[in-house]
């Protein structure tokens, strides 16, 4: 059974700092690409950052909007992928979601059920 779960969201101040995680199960998680998104109110949900597979050690993607505050970082023996947010802003509020990538061109995924991240201004 493919299970994704969130963790980590939660009500922060401008300026503040949230670190969410994402444990898998389920997948062949050390060769599957992991991704952050998030969905604001009203808006199409977006990529945040993007993490490579155990084949591509150290790849990172991240939106413009949040370079240099943000961090995604994988455990491969913990089957976890995290992003640390810092200098969070009211603009970074949404519900966040863990992707999950694996297979030839990426033909399987998988979605978390998401956790909100709320900045108060």
């Amino acid at each position: 059974q493919v299970q994704l779960v969130e963790s980590g969201g939660g009500l922060v101040q401008a300026g503040g700092s949230l670190r969410l995680s994402c444990a898998a199960s389920g997948i062949p998680f050390s060769i599957s690409a992991m991704d952050w998104y998030r969905q604001a109110p009203g808006k199409q949900r977006e990529l945040v950052a993007a993490i490579a597979a155990i084949t591509r050690v150290g790849s990172t993607n991240y939106a413009d909007g949040v370079k240099g505050r943000f961090t995604i970082s994988r455990d491969n023996r913990k089957n976890t992928v995290h992003l640390q947010m810092n200098s969070l802003k009211p603009e970074d509020t949404g519900v966040y979601y863990c992707h999950a990538r694996w297979g030839l061109g990426f033909s399987s995924d998988y979605w978390g059920q998401g956790t909100q991240v709320t900045v108060s201004s």
